[in-house]
């Protein structure tokens, strides 16, 4: 029995242990779940003000929004626009490369035709034809070319260009001048090696100190009439002529001192508008001798002019002299006697009293015709032929 009773009490102490532990794990979940409800409702709460601000923001960023895709547009199409300016100037840049392989290829073959004499030659004659244009003078009125001459040598010469000066002088011009070394010097092999540029400079001044001696023994001057002493030498380019000054600093007085004027073109063009100064004022000289003799010829018609003036005056005086003497003897002698005619009671028409001229000439006061017209001036009579008709007719009556 008492085991029984054990059994019973160990039953209900099982149960109640039981349900005291199965109580505390209620418990625990209870407030698990309790405090996960919490956290969901704060999140829940949380979620909500997240929303509730996203809105506000979104909202507010709305017009940003629009501003930015209209930014979006833009930055497009200056991407757009860059890749076509790009596009450009990739093709303007490979059209300067082309453009300057061109250059290149033509300057390397006009640099080989100028190094023969003929071609540059005729170069020089077009620089030259440049600058005599540039001046203002025309061919075959102002300066010749190719003319042709004999000097006192006999030799048979022909400078490139013969400019005339006024009275009837002329100044010789030669265009014909060396430069082959001076245009290997400016290769880009010689540009890399300074002494081989300096030996070809070197040898381009002594090609144009070995011309100026030559052209100093032809003595153009000579062969073209009225011409100065000197020949000008015309170096078409001023690099040319520096580049040689440069290596023989007495390369000017030698020339002078074999009469040879060594001109670049801007000297060149200085000269020939001097020239053409030259030309000016002897057009003005001449205008004013031609205005001289006019005024000489007008002169001297002013004064027969006068003197046929004053002719003219000396008549009118005189028949002035010879209507008041008329008009004076009708009204002494004719006119008294038709008017005791009517007194008397004769019919007829009343006579018309008549008067004398009171005007005369007036003379000449004029310098240019005084000289001619003072040989005879007019002497003015106030005798009694000029007097007054009422103070004729006063003299009758007494």
């Amino acid at each position: 029995m008492e085991i029984l009773f054990a059994i019973v009490v160990g039953l209900a102490l099982g149960a109640l242990g039981a349900w005291l532990a199965l109580r505390g794990q209620g418990a625990a979940r209870f407030a698990a779940a309790t405090a996960e409800r919490d956290v969901l409702r704060e999140r829940v709460a949380d979620l909500e003000a997240s929303l509730i601000h996203d809105a506000r923001t979104a909202t507010e960023l709305a017009p940003m929004r629009e501003t930015l895709r209209r930014v979006e547009g833009q930055v497009s199409t200056l991407e757009r626009d860059r890749m076509q300016q790009f596009a450009t100037i990739r093709e303007a840049l490979a059209d300067v490369a082309d453009a300057s392989t061109t250059v290149g290829r033509e300057t390397a073959a006009l640099t080989a035709s100028l190094r023969v004499s003929s071609v540059r030659g005729s170069w020089g004659e077009v620089q030259l034809r440049r600058v005599l244009e540039l001046s203002g003078m025309l061919p075959r009125c102002d300066f010749d070319t190719q003319a042709k001459g004999e000097n006192a040598a006999g030799s048979s010469v022909r400078p490139d260009v013969v400019v005339h000066l006024p009275g009837d002088k002329h100044l010789v011009i030669d265009a014909k001048t060396p430069m082959s070394r001076w245009l290997e010097a400016q290769s880009e092999d010689a540009a890399e090696d300074p002494r081989t540029r300096d030996r070809l400079l070197g040898e381009h001044a002594a090609d144009l100190a070995r011309h100026v001696r030559a052209l100093g023994t032809k003595e153009y001057w000579t062969a073209i009439g009225s011409t100065p002493e000197m020949v000008v030498c015309f170096v078409p380019t001023d690099a040319t002529l520096a580049a040689a000054l440069a290596h023989d600093p007495e390369l000017h007085e030698r020339a002078m001192s074999e009469r040879v004027v060594l001109a670049s073109p801007g000297t060149l063009l200085a000269l020939l508008r001097t020239v053409a100064f030259a030309w000016q004022q002897d057009a003005l000289a001449h205008d004013a001798r031609e205005l001289l003799q006019v005024g000489r010829d007008l002169h001297h018609r002013l004064a027969t002019m006068g003197k046929h003036t004053a002719r003219m005056g000396r008549a009118i005086q005189s028949s002035v002299e010879a209507y008041n003497q008329m008009v004076g003897a009708l009204e002494t002698r004719v006119l008294v006697s038709a008017r005791r005619m009517r007194d008397l009671g004769v019919p007829g028409e009343e006579i018309v009293e008549l008067g004398g001229l009171e005007q005369v000439p007036r003379p000449l006061t004029a310098a240019e015709l005084l000289d001619e017209a003072t040989e005879r001036r007019p002497e003015l009579d106030f005798g009694p032929a000029e007097q007054s008709p009422s103070s004729v007719r006063r003299a009758s009556g007494a």
